[in-house]
C-alpha cells in the first residue's frame, strides 16, 4: 500500500497546458534583418532530368573541343615573339 500512494502522488501533478508558443519569435527574426539565401555562381544539378543532363555533358566536351581546337590553329598562325 506504501509503493501505491507514493506512485499515485508522483502522478498526481497537473497536466501542462501550454506546448507551443510564437511570442517574440518575429522580433527576434527581425533584429538583423531577414535576408534572401545567396545566390550560387554555379547552381547544383541535383534533381535535374537525367536525359538532359547527358545532353549537357556532350555538348559541354563539344565546346570544349572547338575551344581547344581554335587556340591550337591561333598558336600555329602567330609566331611566338621574344621579349627583349
Amino acid at each position: 500500500l506504501v509503493n501505491v500512494n507514493i506512485l499515485d502522488s508522483l502522478n498526481s501533478t497537473m497536466a501542462k497546458s501550454k506546448n507551443h508558443t510564437n511570442h517574440n519569435q518575429n522580433h527576434k527574426d527581425h533584429r538583423n534583418g531577414i535576408k534572401r539565401p545567396r545566390r550560387k555562381r554555379c547552381p547544383g544539378m541535383k534533381g535535374v532530368d537525367p536525359k538532359f543532363l547527358k545532353n549537357l555533358f556532350y555538348v559541354r566536351k563539344g565546346l570544349m573541343k572547338k575551344k581547344l581546337e581554335t587556340k591550337r590553329l591561333e598558336a600555329k598562325r602567330k609566331p611566338t615573339e621574344k621579349k627583349e
